[in-house]
């Protein structure tokens, strides 16, 4: 049998179900630095974001009996995070968003989802924490989490078409703050 990345998390999530702490650390490990960008990229705080980390943790370890290895633990995990993020957007909706503290790596697909913006990866981050939040979600679960409309739709509990909607406002909204220059 061949040993594989997907093997290894398989065993580690076996080895939580038994109560094993380490396994709950490598696992934590192993996925906290992606998980901590995916829910910083939605709710555009660096203090919130540790906080939907550790709740989506929590969460999954304290729900591991519903993990049945359908999609890759890390699938699993990040909606878990995904839903989290969205859920602590909602509650602070109608509440100023505090200036965001440092980002840990931007990935190059904000500017490659973008076709035909020649701005620097920094400016376009930027420019993103600047979006209101509703566009900023769904941008960043299309470009960067890799979502489709339907399930960014399912996900926030709007239609398919509204998502598309939102998301070619979020791009039109970029554009004016990246070429406003106040950046």
């Amino acid at each position: 049998m061949q040993y594989t990345a997907q093997h290894n998390v398989d065993e580690l999530v076996d080895r939580c179900r038994g109560g094993d702490r380490q396994a709950y650390h490598q696992l934590y490990k192993q996925y906290s630095r992606a998980m901590y960008n995916a829910g910083y990229r939605i709710v555009n705080d660096a203090d919130e974001a540790k906080d939907v980390l550790q709740d989506a943790f929590i969460s999954a370890f304290h729900n591991l009996d519903s993990y049945r290895g359908d999609a890759a633990f890390g699938a699993w995990l990040k909606r878990i995070v995904v839903n989290k993020a969205i859920n602590l957007v909602r509650r602070r909706r109608f509440e100023r968003l505090p200036e965001n503290e440092d980002f840990d790596l931007i990935e190059e697909t904000i500017v490659d989802g973008l076709e035909g913006y020649p701005f620097e990866v920094e400016k376009v981050r930027r420019a993103i924490e600047q979006l209101p939040d509703g566009y900023r979600v769904v941008l960043s679960l299309y470009l960067l989490e890799g979502y489709d409309h339907s399930e960014i739709a399912e996900i926030l509990g709007i239609t398919e078409s509204t998502s598309k909607s939102q998301f070619n406002r979020s791009k039109k909204k970029l554009k004016e703050i990246l070429e406003g220059g106040t950046l």
